[in-house]
């Protein structure tokens, strides 16, 4: 039998600890894995591509467990009603290679999502940062609005999105938060003030959504929505100007921000910051990009974190997703009937 978490445990679950507290609890998942990088067999995603948009598959080990996602990446499903990205991951004990966690992962990678860009923030943000510049009020939104609160001490958000019903759905949703919320009459308008800028657009394309202009001195850019080949949000002199962290730089440089830029284009990998190999902010004045794409140890960090909570708790249920004949070399024998209602 496998634990299985479906959306409803994981909601359950989420609403009996407090979003907030999941997203604290992921982050320091994230961070420890982060902390131990180069024990991990780590492989660029796997991403199969179409006109309508990508599927992928997102592995990672660490010799003791393997996990891997599953996410696809189609930006005009909401025209259909449907979501733009969903996901299920498993976490696997690398010993027997038997799969012990089945869960949902759409919204765990919303969760998981939002920790990494504040944790990332809290490196490379001032530290006196309090107002943010959201733009793109998508399914990710609020869970990066209340990351960089939980995380970082966010109060102040300036949103905005090109649909203005995304951001009613964003200022209904957060209500209640403790954030105070200022919808812009645009992106530029959105970053007058803000001391973080977070972009997190889904449209699959080459956009500028922040031109050089828009970022001034002393910035974090938390470039999340530029995620796969032919798709990036930031004009290329904004990265020319500031110093670029990313996850694992093979993988960023086929589908990050950086896909503009020359290979040897300088970036610096974020998990070099967290152990002190390399400098985070410099200078107060300096600008700082985080060119978020996301990576497979960061799934693995919320697999590994999914498996822990639900222990000793109901958050889940069991599934014979596994063949398990009484002699493991019969498997021919699960197909034979059952001889419990033969008469005697």
């Amino acid at each position: 039998m496998v634990r299985y978490v479906g959306v409803g445990n994981l909601v359950r679950l989420i609403g009996h600890v407090s979003i907030e507290t999941v997203i604290r609890d992921l982050a320091g998942y994230i961070e420890a894995d982060f902390h131990r990088w180069p024990d991990f067999e780590k492989t660029p995603r796997l991403a199969s591509h179409s006109s309508d948009g990508v599927i992928e598959l997102m592995p990672a080990s660490d010799g003791a467990s393997y996990g891997f996602k599953y996410v696809n990446g189609h930006p005009a499903n909401t025209k259909a009603g449907l979501q733009t990205v969903t996901a299920f991951g498993v976490l696997s004990d690398v010993a027997t290679g038997y799969p012990v966690l089945l869960a949902e992962m759409t919204i765990l990678t919303a969760l998981r999502t939002a920790a990494t860009s504040a944790l990332a923030a809290r490196c490379l943000a001032r530290p006196d940062a309090r107002t943010m510049a959201l733009i793109g009020l998508g399914a990710q939104s609020e869970f990066q609005a209340l990351a960089f609160k939980t995380l970082l001490g966010i109060t102040h958000l300036r949103v905005f999105d090109v649909e203005p019903a995304a951001a009613t759905k964003l200022v209904r949703n957060l209500g209640g938060h403790g954030l105070d919320i200022v919808v812009a009459s645009s992106s530029h308008d959105a970053v007058i003030g803000a001391d973080i800028v977070t972009t997190v657009t889904a449209d699959k394309l080459k956009a500028t959504i922040l031109s050089d202009n828009m970022i001034g001195a002393g910035v974090h850019v938390n470039a999340v929505g530029g995620d796969c080949p032919g798709k990036t949000e930031l004009h290329p002199d904004i990265l020319r100007r500031g110093r670029v962290f990313v996850e694992l730089a093979e993988q960023t440089r086929i589908e990050g921000e950086i896909q503009q830029m020359p290979e040897d284009f300088p970036v610096v990998e974020l998990w070099r910051v967290i152990t002190g190999e390399a400098s985070g902010r410099r200078d107060p004045r300096e600008i700082t990009i985080f060119d978020s794409v996301g990576f497979a140890t960061e799934d693995f960090s919320a697999l590994r974190y999914l498996r822990d909570r639900i222990h000793g708790s109901d958050f889940f249920e069991e599934i014979d997703l596994l063949a398990e004949p009484s002699d493991p070399r019969d498997l021919f024998s699960l197909l034979k009937p059952s001889r419990s209602g033969d008469p005697a």
